[in-house]
């Protein structure tokens, strides 16, 4: 029995590593030049507050802020990686604009986001996935280096020629670009008119109708601007205003 006991320990004691172990990606630094076009693919801005999930030495962050002038925070599970970042940020001059946590992205708070970019592994984006569509505001942007999403196409994606040698990188890079979209599934009704829609992360199909289009907030189709706000669509049609609820 004792026997037994030690095995089912040493079993379980094996496959907790194992799942640390799963979510643990190396720690492979970003080259200055692909952040640079993160950031720029994101439209970053001043106004935004821009999360790095896995921030490593803080580079990302703290380009936001020296370029962009965006307010930025980074948060890494390896504690002398956080430290270093904020010697990095203190160095560019940017620690008022910066922070970085101690802590696992896999439960981070994420909400305050405008921007979120990640450099991780498929097994944690498709962890964190749901987590992007739920809990991120509408219109928040998310950029990846190299891994993308399942059944979640990007937005946008570009291949980036590499200029020089970088250690762990190859002479280019895929990036992702996702727009995180409104929930607009369902029946919406206004004066005189009453629309289905159905939904597939930003992919719509509005019945009866052409060239649906949603990005983060905005909608459009046929004739149709608006603008998602909760549980109404704001909008024009026709060049007279329209208010759609659900």
């Amino acid at each position: 029995m004792r026997t037994l006991a030690a095995l089912a320990l040493g079993l379980a004691a094996c496959l907790a590593r194992a799942d640390e172990l799963e979510w643990q990606a190396p720690f492979i630094t970003t080259p200055d030049e692909i952040v640079l076009r993160m950031l720029e693919m994101a439209g970053t801005r001043a106004d935004d507050t821009v999360l790095d999930l896995g921030s490593g030495d803080g580079r990302i962050v703290i380009a936001a802020a020296r370029r962009f002038g965006a307010r930025g925070l980074g948060i890494e599970l390896d504690g002398t990686l956080v430290e270093k970042s904020r010697a990095n940020a203190r160095a560019a001059g940017v620690e008022e604009r910066v922070r970085f946590e101690q802590g696992d992205v896999l439960v981070a708070d994420i909400a305050r986001a405008s921007v979120l970019t990640v450099y991780l592994l498929p097994a944690l984006m498709g962890k964190l996935q749901s987590r992007f569509i739920n809990e991120l505001a509408p219109g928040t942007r998310v950029v990846s280096h190299s891994f993308g999403m399942a059944g979640w196409r990007p937005d946008r994606s570009e291949v980036f020629k590499v200029a020089g040698r970088h250690p762990g990188q190859g002479d280019e890079s895929r990036l992702y670009l996702w727009i995180v979209p409104a929930d607009v599934r369902g029946v919406w009704r206004g004066p005189g008119m009453q629309v289905r829609i159905e939904q597939n992360y930003q992919q719509i199909d509005v019945e009866g109708a052409r060239n649906a289009v949603l990005s983060g907030r905005d909608i459009s189709w046929d004739g149709f601007k608006g603008r998602v706000e909760g549980d109404r669509i704001v909008g024009e049609l026709g060049g007279r205003p329209v208010t759609l609820t659900r």
